[in-house]
């Protein structure tokens, strides 16, 4: 057999045009491939890469969007927390009656935590937080805070601080459900005028476990 008898065909023009599609794409095939395999990495569960949205909105403590009146009930109820906690916490060796003694520490255990709460809602929003003392131009000991009703004078403290006894349970008492009915004030204009959903929340529960201890308080002087 000659050469010319071994030689293979050639391929004709459609069969070349043929394995250049293949060709092609083979390579479009292999490149989709590897920019499929980058993107798998960059979006796997866990990779550093996750998008700043999804990490903001993980770690944020009052998701979503928040107006004025979240900020000023944040602002207001901490102080107003703050001097309830200090008046519940003056029912250890002055109270008599064990019920007061009882209210007292569940009232300083609710309003702590939920002070640590707010401060963070705050920072969240990039509000200032007030002092121990209330918010700049606030006088925490005379009551003279704008907008935050029942709160105690620095006289009514010191007359509470300076009570024993029955006295004691009487004034807490009286004190202590004027306090509340600030709170649940505050609370409702929260839920009326407040847009996150988080703040409004526990505006609602300070309104529904505050008016059940005012009912507790208002039981327990009619009985001293």
């Amino acid at each position: 057999m000659n050469s010319a008898q071994c030689a293979l065909p050639r391929p004709r023009p459609r069969h070349r045009r043929r394995l250049a599609a293949v060709g092609v794409l083979a390579t479009g095939a292999l490149l989709l491939a590897g920019c499929g395999s980058d993107d798998a990495k960059n979006t796997a569960p866990g990779s550093g890469d996750a998008p700043t949205a999804a990490r903001k909105s993980a770690s944020n403590p009052a998701p979503g969007a928040s107006n004025d009146a979240d900020i000023t009930f944040a602002q207001r109820m901490i102080p107003h927390h703050q001097q309830a906690v200090a008046m519940a916490r003056l029912a250890d060796g002055r109270a008599s009656d064990p019920e007061t003694t009882s209210l007292a520490a569940a009232i300083a255990k609710a309003q702590g935590p939920e002070i640590t709460t707010m401060r963070a809602w705050l920072k969240a929003w990039g509000a200032p937080a007030p002092s121990a003392h209330g918010m700049p131009g606030m006088d925490h000991g005379s009551g003279d805070m704008p907008g935050m009703a029942g709160m105690m004078s620095a006289k009514d403290m010191t007359d509470l601080k300076a009570a024993r006894g029955k006295d004691f349970d009487e004034k807490f008492a009286r004190m202590m459900i004027g306090h509340h009915n600030g709170a649940i004030t505050m609370a409702r204009d929260e839920r009326r005028n407040g847009r996150n959903a988080t703040a409004k929340k526990l505006a609602g529960d300070v309104i529904e476990h505050q008016t059940a201890e005012v009912a507790t308080l208002r039981r327990l002087l009619d009985r001293l």
